[in-house]
């Protein structure tokens, strides 16, 4: 029997890049998933027919598409035990003066508003032992210019992790963050000039980018059984790299 046989996940943005590696190593794993993606549908319906996982369309800065997401997965899940909150913009990496009202919203709705309400609705429905586990950055302890939005708004996502670990902890449910370093994924080049990406692997013990399926290896480990008495951290999934 596979370790997550009988599991319920729920794995925002699911369709791209670690989502996608998250997605497909639960359902590797034996677990019954729901993803959502926000525009990538062709990607998502890729992504459900291999996996055999289940697309749900959400943009996560409406409280309405949220609701309705969760709604899908109570219904299609044998039970809610995991929650992966990956789902994230890194639009408007702009210097603090330039930021605009619109920005800000926006970021933070769909970074940090939304991994709250995933995380308030799972302690309403989370089965006793369950996983909460959401992705954040290592740009949150190596914070750079034009960053202000992201950071911030991870950070905030880090210490609600912290805090569900100890209001949840009784029920046996542990949350954690994993924060990735440099991962080859389209928002890492989208975001990175080539020869920024050519230099980054210096800068790591493993002297290489991370791939998708090492973060997903860290989200694995926290979401199975063998990741029980680990809570309320925050695990540096960078392979080494120099802080």
């Amino acid at each position: 029997m596979s370790v997550l046989s009988g599991k319920g996940a729920l794995v925002t943005g699911g369709s791209r890049g670690i989502g996608k590696a998250i997605v497909e190593r639960l359902t590797g794993d034996g677990a019954e998933v729901v993803f959502c993606y926000e525009h990538s549908a062709e990607a998502a319906q890729q992504v459900a027919k291999e996996t055999g996982a289940r697309a749900v369309q959400a943009d996560l800065a409406s409280k309405a598409d949220l609701e309705r997401l969760f709604a899908e997965a109570e219904a299609r899940l044998p039970g809610l035990d995991i929650l992966v909150n990956n789902a994230a913009t890194a639009e408007a990496q702009k210097l603090i003066a330039d930021v605009t009202d619109e920005d800000y919203e926006r970021v933070f709705a769909v970074n940090t508003r939304a991994v709250f309400l995933a995380t308030q609705w799972a302690g309403r429905v989370m089965r006793d032992g369950g996983r909460i586990i959401s992705i954040s950055t290592l740009n949150t302890q190596v914070p750079a210019p034009t960053l202000a939005l992201y950071c911030g708004s991870k950070a905030a996502m880090e210490q609600f992790a912290k805090v569900a670990a100890r209001e949840l902890g009784g029920r046996g449910i542990t949350a954690n963050v994993v924060s990735s370093g440099a991962t080859d994924t389209d928002m890492l080049r989208g975001a990175n000039p080539p020869e920024a990406l050519e230099r980054t692997p210096a800068f790591t013990a493993l002297q290489r980018l991370g791939r998708p399926d090492d973060i997903a290896a860290v989200v694995a480990f926290l979401a199975g059984p063998d990741g029980r008495w680990v809570t309320g951290h925050n695990v540096n999934a960078t392979g080494g790299m120099i802080i």
